[in-house]
């Protein structure tokens, strides 16, 4: 029972990815439509990252009150609605109001899930379920592709991906009973979660380390949106390379993240979770520092795979990392905010550099994503001071290779 209901989170998880990449490709062919201008897009990504910010906060009282099994039911169900009238738009205020529960939908299945998963399951776990939502992300854009390209236009990709969002929620539906039938040491744990006192927003960043963390969540997602958002742009402008190849080169971030996360749910089984973030921090700073050598595209090239490489492990082995850091009770709490924080980060920070570039010079992408990484670390290495955990393990040994450093108390 265990390992079906694995398999269920698995395909739980690349539901996620599906519905995220789908503006982005959607979008060139839907502002016409709308007699909009192309930079809307931004409006409509941002109502549904302030839903996504909103339902991740209010994630703890909702698992608390019908369970991780019953949100992640439900907010598919509300996904796959709001996926289906972004199929039956035809005006910009419309999609709108469905970002709203399309936003909804999102967040608190990722952070239930995302809880659930670094409560009873081994690192690995989380490295391969992360390495699944690439799988999604990267699938969406590519049913968007096949129905734009057969002519049934931009609709129809939006409807098709709201059906397998329907298929899933039916499969999710009748995965319930195996919820219940978990070992003995997953209900305890589950038990021990929820007889925690419910937790102000407050409350949440008072606690020691919290803070760092959510600095580290947005630093993260600063530095892996805005690299994805403005590769392509800083290919052309800086590295001269045409705008066809810099489309098809800059997809090499995504690349190296899902096949990053797949390879770190090996190195999993022999470095803990500090050790694989601090490894991928040295990976992006090796990249940022690839961006600038002078050796033309090849450089770059290699610099954004790296990158990608870099990121892959941080963001699972932080969320997984979590109860060990703040203790079972308050994971979900955490993991609340952890979640909103990362949001807020992808909102601001791609649109900042944006200004910059705009106003200074696209050049200026290493930088910035150097003093977000510089951040990172420096707020990483803060929660590892402050966090009993992580101050115990990390003064284990002084190498971020050292076998010493596992320490893994997971049931799967």
């Amino acid at each position: 029972m265990v390992h079906l209901l694995l398999a269920v989170i698995y395909l739980s998880f690349i539901s996620l990815g599906l519905p995220d990449s789908l503006l982005g490709a959607a979008w060139p062919s839907m502002y016409g439509e709308f007699n909009v201008s192309v930079s809307w897009a931004g409006a409509v990504s941002m109502i549904i990252a302030l839903g996504t910010v909103v339902s991740s906060l209010q994630s703890d009282r909702l698992t608390r009150m019908i369970g991780t099994e019953k949100v992640t039911v439900v907010s598919v169900a509300v996904t796959a609605a709001a996926l289906f009238g972004f199929s039956v738009s035809h005006s910009f205020w419309l999609l709108c109001l469905w970002a709203v529960p399309y936003g909804l939908g999102a967040g608190s299945v990722d952070a239930s899930l995302n809880n659930y998963v670094a409560l009873h399951y081994k690192s690995r776990h989380m490295s391969w379920l992360h390495c699944m939502w690439g799988v999604g992300a990267s699938v969406g854009p590519y049913i968007m592709g096949r129905a734009l390209t057969g002519g049934y236009g931009w609709n129809m990709g939006y409807r098709y991906i709201s059906i397998l969002q329907i298929i899933l929620t039916a499969v999710l539906l009748l995965s319930l009973p195996l919820w219940k039938k978990q070992p003995d040491q997953i209900q305890k744990k589950a038990a021990a979660s929820s007889s925690e006192k419910l937790l102000t927003l407050r409350q949440i960043i008072e606690i020691p380390g919290a803070r760092e963390v959510m600095a580290v969540f947005f630093c993260y997602c600063a530095v892996e949106q805005t690299a994805g958002l403005w590769a392509s742009s800083y290919l052309v402008l800086h590295g001269k390379m045409t705008a066809e190849a810099a489309a098809g080169s800059a997809s090499l971030l995504f690349i190296g993240i899902t096949a990053g996360r797949a390879l770190s749910g090996f190195l999993t089984l022999h470095l803990n979770d500090i050790q694989m973030v601090r490894l991928g921090q040295c990976l992006i700073a090796a990249g940022i520092a690839a961006l600038v050598m002078p050796f033309g595209t090849a450089s770059s090239l290699t610099g954004l795979i790296l990158i990608g490489l870099g990121c892959a492990p941080v963001y699972p082995c932080l969320i997984h990392s979590t109860p060990e850091h703040f203790g079972a009770g308050r994971s979900q709490a955490i993991i609340g905010v952890q979640m909103a924080s990362a949001y807020v980060g992808t909102c601001l920070m791609p649109p900042l550099f944006g200004i910059i570039a705009n106003r200074i010079d696209v050049s200026l992408l290493p930088l910035y994503l150097s003093a977000a990484l510089i951040l990172m670390i420096v707020m990483h290495e803060r929660l590892l001071k402050k966090t009993p955990y992580a101050a115990g393990v990390a003064a284990a040994a002084g190498s971020i290779f050292s076998k010493e450093l596992t320490v893994d108390s997971d049931t799967v």
